[in-house]
């Protein structure tokens, strides 16, 4: 994704977290505050006005976000549990639930749209969203909009509003985990990733540190599902992705009998709310609306249903990625 295309940063620093059992729950995305349907069958001006009377930090957001009553969202669901598809179609998981909360302080929907994580920040430049929310890791690459990979500038980068904080975890079929470990003993082995992912920046540096004849052989997918299927069909010797996806894989797929975590999280990190540069107020919003939940008690009661309570931050915070 333009500066870098991980969900993570990477550099290399460990976090032994125990995030606890994810929670396997089929919450419906709340949206808004109240009934936004537009009784009058007018332009709507009146659920709007209901709607900014019912939500404290409505006046934060630009006029425009508040005519139209919606943020809308890129993210890439596919992502369990932060943000997925459940049984009846719904988008559910961490992100759609914080985002829901935030709705109701701001007295809009955050509408989530699908698409692939490496196009979220160029969606975002080009007004497709009015924000990314998608398990992003807030990087100093993508604050400046530089190619991790070149080194070069892409874009101008975006602003981010921190609102967890996550590792990354390698995984194995159960019972099968092959000796490893850490990283270094993926060497001569197969991992599948998802691609743009720090999973996969971190496969390619280990690679380049494999002996000439234990080549660490790396197979990236669109998504992390591919690649977790690709592993369940034997071909692939490891999988890796950010723990609580890692953990909720675990502990769901074949009722808990597919996988295994293997060794500890690395590559502790904020997740962040992307915003466009220009956008500051947009920023703001989203920051008042985020501390807003946090100090009255929704957010952790969010973090408590999906099993992901270690991951929780104190306050919002803009562009605190290294």
């Amino acid at each position: 994704m333009t500066a870098s295309s991980t969900r993570r940063p990477t550099a290399a620093r460990s976090r032994l977290a125990a995030v606890g059992s994810i929670a396997v729950a089929g919450a419906l995305l709340l949206t808004g505050c109240g009934d936004q349907t537009d009784k009058t069958g007018g332009s709507g001006s009146t659920d709007t006005a209901t709607r900014t009377v019912e939500a404290p930090l409505a006046d934060r957001l630009p006029q425009e976000i508040r005519d139209k009553g919606a943020i809308k969202v890129g993210s890439d669901i596919a992502y369990a549990p932060v943000e997925f598809k459940d049984a009846s179609g719904n988008t559910v998981g961490i992100d759609p639930d914080i985002a829901a909360a935030m709705g109701k302080q701001l007295g809009v929907e955050f509408q989530f749209e699908n698409g692939t994580f490496d196009s979220l920040i160029t969606g975002l430049r080009s007004g497709r969203y009015d924000i990314a929310m998608s398990a992003m890791t807030d990087t100093k690459d993508r604050q400046e909009g530089i190619d991790s990979d070149t080194g070069k500038k892409v874009g101008e980068g975006v602003d981010f509003v921190d609102y967890f904080t996550a590792g990354v975890s390698i995984y194995t079929k159960k019972g099968d985990d092959q000796g490893i470990k850490t990283w270094s003993d993926l060497c001569g082995k197969k991992v599948v990733v998802q691609r743009g992912t720090v999973s996969e920046d971190l496969a390619k540096a280990e690679a380049k540190k494999c002996p000439k004849n234990k080549k660490l052989s790396i197979e990236a997918f669109d998504n992390d599902q591919q690649a977790q299927t690709r592993l369940r069909g034997g071909g692939a010797d490891a999988g890796s992705s950010d723990f609580p996806v890692a953990a909720y894989a675990v502990k769901t797929s074949g009722g808990g009998k597919d996988f295994q975590l293997v060794g500890e999280q690395v590559e502790a990190a904020p997740y962040g709310i992307a915003v466009a540069k220009n956008d500051a107020q947009l920023r703001d919003a989203l920051k008042a609306a985020l501390d807003a939940i946090i100090a009255n008690g929704e957010y952790g009661k969010i973090l408590d249903k999906w099993g992901v309570a270690e991951g929780a931050v104190e306050e919002a915070v803009i562009n605190g990625g290294k």
